[in-house]
């Protein structure tokens, strides 16, 4: 059991605060931080009638708790550092990033959030078989093949994700694989003879999109790419992260050494007194 399992006279969630208050002090500052600005946020949805804003307020609210519910069932300790990060991580991407629009209001939001991304979740494939690694004399991996698994386990999370956001696209007409407007098309689908020739247009200065109800909607500067763009930068960016922290993970493998930025996101097995 956990370290703070023993208080079972306390409720859950104080139990859980107490984790992060009794863990470091810092963190539970900021969680208290990012607590408040959530609740101000929520109630400004409630006065503004926007309950599907509201709705997200709630989730961020209840996201704050996993990582000290991990701890508490799993008998982990995930470095207060990490920690903070996943606190400002959750609240740039739902707080500012879907209620206060800051994916469309800031050029590069989702940019930098994808590739804190694959930075945190490398760190957290690496975690999961450093933990494997030590828990068997049987089971004994080279610095490079942890390397790589942390790095694909990154890279998967990142590729599960897009297939959300494209879920959530088709069938809930969201938007989240955000469009981009480009000047150039190269297609096979634009050739009349079906024969594979790549048909190129280039220098598109608008477009001129018709509906079945005759209503027409122009798109100046180019064309549409919807979504196919994002991804791939998403995934690109996913990608960066994942190398940054895979390369330092290895780095302090391969020399036997430790690394304060690896220590600081390297979860680990509790230690009990």
């Amino acid at each position: 059991m956990g370290k703070y399992n023993k208080e079972k006279k306390d409720s859950y969630p104080k139990r859980l605060m107490n984790s992060y208050r009794e863990g470091n002090r810092k963190t539970f500052t900021v969680l208290i931080i990012l607590y408040i600005m959530v609740i101000l946020t929520a109630i400004r949805c409630i006065v503004t009638k926007n309950y599907e804003s509201l709705a997200t307020c709630v989730l961020v609210l209840l996201l704050f708790f996993v990582p000290a519910l991990i701890e508490d069932r799993m008998d982990l300790t995930i470095p207060p550092l990490f920690q903070a990060i996943i606190f400002i991580f959750i609240f740039a991407a739902e707080i500012l990033g879907e209620v206060d629009h800051y994916y469309v209001k800031i050029h590069g939001w989702d940019t930098m959030l994808h590739t804190i991304n694959g930075f945190l979740f490398a760190a957290v494939g690496f975690s999961l078989v450093y933990l494997l690694n030590r828990g068997t004399k049987d089971f004994n991996l080279s610095p490079f093949y942890m390397t790589l698994v942390a790095f694909c386990f990154s890279m998967t999370i990142g590729v599960i994700w897009e297939f959300f956001e494209c879920a959530m696209d088709q069938f809930f007409n969201m938007d989240m694989q955000k469009d981009f407007v480009i000047n150039n098309i190269n297609s096979v689908s634009l050739d009349p003879e079906n024969s594979g020739e790549v048909i190129h247009v280039k220098d598109i200065v608008s477009t001129v999109v018709t509906t079945s109800s005759g209503e027409t909607v122009t798109i100046e500067g180019g064309y549409l790419d919807v979504g196919i763009l994002d991804t791939m930068k998403d995934l690109l960016v996913n990608l960066i992260g994942a190398v940054v922290f895979s390369t330092i993970g290895y780095l302090a493998l391969k020399n036997e050494r430790t690394s304060k930025v690896a220590d600081s996101l390297m979860i680990r097995p509790n230690e009990h007194e």
